[in-house]
């Protein structure tokens, strides 16, 4: 049971100003106390104060969140991040630029463009912007399409992304969903007439990580390749020409919040000729300085955390975990081909693995295996696992050892 007390206007005013809770944050961060506090039922009437009420949360927000740095996790396309994006969020918190106006974020807007500047002709493109997430990526992409491109339809296979129906819906424009393949690709000689069409192609399906035939690219009047998850192998030596092709299409969406090892609600959607695509999709009003460009209306400095993890690692930092995820799916399939009791799906493209149990049930397997380990995907009727190079931190021989011992 709490005692609330009352905080006095004078404690609220220095809630606003650099505290020694801030020293407190970092250290509940290094160190989460294990013993949780019950939770207020209601809306309190008073305060417990800034350095409590982080003593209270800290076992639930930083002890019961997934741990997706832990060595067994290989799940999921979400991965831990790089402690300088910490910072910087907390910097972003702390003046909570919008980049609505520039004088609400003069060098927000800046730390964006230089972003998109040095990204963007990896991709062959010459321009663009960040927004939250690539479901909005791909809405902005596909709504240039049609303003900027005169497109009529979407054609899209079955294994692109749910992002691409939404926006369809939201356009109000026809979507024609083409069969995949055998290889999970969209099938090439069931494309029909491509004139007044955007086709979209991906670079990473959800499921199996496949990146669709990008010979394709240029087919259809206009052409946005959603590289939310693969997108970023552009910046490996080693896997870059992986996304052969991709320099051709009109417009390209990237997920930073994935192999960028960036906070979520950070993803960049980019244009080959954004001049002619920003113009169409651009609104201005008395009150604002500058058009605003896309989607979202007010939207936060997320391109400063992305700066500084690019300063900080440069190209070859970048390429190192990409090159070492897709290192770990390569030793990881390799090591579940050899196994008489598994059945492999295919060999991974791009860090992501798709298998099951020959003579055991999916759930059982997975039921048997720690929380996080694997996640599960389904082909018709049938359930696989399905991992996913995500997390530098990912042991690989200790996942192995795992999954033999749970199928003696």
């Amino acid at each position: 049971m709490y005692c609330f007390r009352v905080v006095g206007l004078k404690k609220l005013d220095k809630s606003f100003l650099p505290d020694a809770g801030l020293e407190a944050a970092i250290e509940l961060l290094r160190e989460v106390p294990s013993k949780r506090k019950i939770l207020p039922e209601g809306f309190p009437e008073s305060g417990f104060g800034e350095l409590e009420t982080l003593e209270l949360l800290a076992p639930y927000v930083l002890g019961g969140a997934a741990k997706l740095d832990d060595p067994k996790s290989f799940a999921h396309m979400d991965p831990p991040t790089p402690w300088i994006t910490w910072a910087t969020s907390l910097w972003n918190a702390r003046l909570n630029q919008n980049l609505l106006h520039y004088e609400t974020a003069p060098f927000a807007i800046e730390a964006e463009e230089r972003v998109i500047g040095w990204l963007a002709p990896y991709f062959g493109m010459d321009g663009g912007h960040m927004c939250s997430g690539s479901t909005l990526a791909n809405l902005t992409a596909l709504w240039a399409a049609r303003e900027s491109g005169g497109i009529e339809k979407i054609v899209a296979s079955d294994t692109a992304h749910l992002s691409i129906v939404k926006a369809s819906k939201i356009l109000g424009l026809p979507i024609e969903i083409i069969e995949s393949d055998s290889e999970d690709k969209i099938t090439r000689k069931k494309l029909g007439d491509l004139s007044n069409a955007c086709l979209v192609l991906t670079a990473g399906t959800t499921k199996t990580g496949v990146i669709d035939d990008l010979s394709l690219v240029g087919s259809a009047k206009w052409t946005h390749v959603d590289g939310a998850w693969a997108g970023p192998l552009r910046f490996s030596r080693k896997h870059a020409q992986l996304l052969d092709g991709i320099d051709k299409a009109d417009s390209v969406s990237v997920s930073a919040h994935k192999w960028l090892f960036q906070p979520k609600e950070s993803a960049l959607i980019l244009f080959k000729n954004n001049e002619a695509a920003t113009k169409e999709i651009s609104f201005g009003g008395e009150y604002m300085s500058s058009p605003n460009i896309g989607v979202q209306g007010s939207r936060g400095a997320s391109a400063v955390s992305l700066l500084a993890t690019i300063i900080a690692w440069g190209r070859e930092g970048i390429a190192h975990y990409i090159d070492l995820s897709m290192s770990n799916s390569e030793k990881f399939a390799i090591e579940v081909q050899k196994s008489e009791r598994i059945s492999l799906w295919a060999f991974p493209q791009t860090g992501v693995t798709v298998f099951r149990p020959v003579d055991l049930s999916t759930r059982d397997f997975m039921a048997n295996l720690p929380s996080g380990m694997f996640s599960s995907c389904n082909f018709g009727h049938e359930t696989w696992i399905r991992s996913v190079a995500a997390n530098p931190m990912t042991d690989i021989e200790q996942i192995l050892r795992i999954v033999k011992k749970v199928l003696m």
